[in-house]
């Protein structure tokens, strides 16, 4: 498969009920596909178009999920087409092979992390001093690589954020604030770095992806070409790169819109050489 399509998931590709963004009247809403169970409560959900738009996808190109997810968190999603062979998470602390980690490139990963970033523990315990129990609902660390909080966001101060962001700068981490999570996350640990080791390995040609948030922006970077909704962190600061579209539709609809551009892509990619 010459054509990569590595794709963020959440609020890229599938949306909590919080986050569909269902602007129009009732009647006129999309039919929507649960993609995700949480503790028997459906979590996460797509378009039924853009389910078969996946699909069809999953048949043109190699698709890989690329998520800042742990493995576990990632493996409650249930997505339409082919299983991927390929699957990043962790924010590419982890590539799944066929659903299993490859302890080398994680060995790999730890080693650079080790070398070019404050540890862990230090980031935890700032975050436990600094973050207030009014508006903290939950401190987290995931997959020992990287730490975030559940927040409430109205409560939130964004001068904490800011001043956080600045403090993890110095010391080779980056914050970011997705919904109801505030992410610190080591700057080695990207999803780019993932995503060009597996181009690696399968020859890739083409590699196409999509994303919404400030972790995304260098596996945007990294792609020939790449799409972003109109929502979310790089939507909110105006975030561009030449071969980047910003796409208007936001909420469960851009996840429709960007399934539909990465299946025209693949398609025409695959028509040129075919041609």
């Amino acid at each position: 498969m010459p054509v990569l399509v590595a794709s963020d998931l959440d609020r890229t590709l599938i949306y909590s009920a919080a986050a569909l963004a269902l602007t129009m009247p009732d009647a006129r809403a999309p039919r929507l596909l649960c993609v995700e169970v949480h503790e028997a409560r459906p979590l996460s959900f797509m378009t039924e178009t853009a389910a078969q738009l996946l699909t069809d996808l999953g048949d043109t190109a190699l698709f890989m999920p690329t998520t800042t997810r742990t493995r576990k968190q990632y493996q409650r999603i249930n997505l339409p087409g082919p299983a991927p062979k390929y699957a990043i998470c962790a924010n590419g602390g982890h590539l799944l092979v066929d659903g299993v980690t490859d302890a080398d490139w994680h060995t790999a990963v730890q080693a650079r992390l080790a070398d070019e970033c404050a540890p862990l523990d230090e980031i935890r315990e700032h975050l436990l001093r600094t973050a207030d129990p009014v508006w903290v609902r939950k401190h987290r660390v995931a997959e020992d690589l990287f730490a975030y909080l559940v927040v409430e966001r109205e409560l939130l101060p964004e001068e904490w954020v800011k001043e956080l962001a600045a403090w993890a700068e110095n010391r080779g981490w980056t914050v970011s604030l997705q919904g109801r999570k505030i992410y610190a996350v080591p700057k080695p640990l990207t999803k780019s770095a993932a995503v060009r080791e597996v181009a690696r390995r399968t020859g890739a040609e083409l590699t196409l992806a999509a994303g919404d948030s400030l972790l995304d922006a260098d596996l945007l970077l990294a792609a020939d070409r790449g799409w972003r909704p109109g929502h979310g962190e790089l939507a909110d600061t105006d975030w561009s790169a030449p071969q980047i579209s910003a796409l208007p539709e936001r909420g469960v609809l851009a996840g429709e819109r960007i399934t539909r551009e990465f299946l025209k892509a693949a398609r025409a990619s695959t028509a040129g050489r075919h041609g």
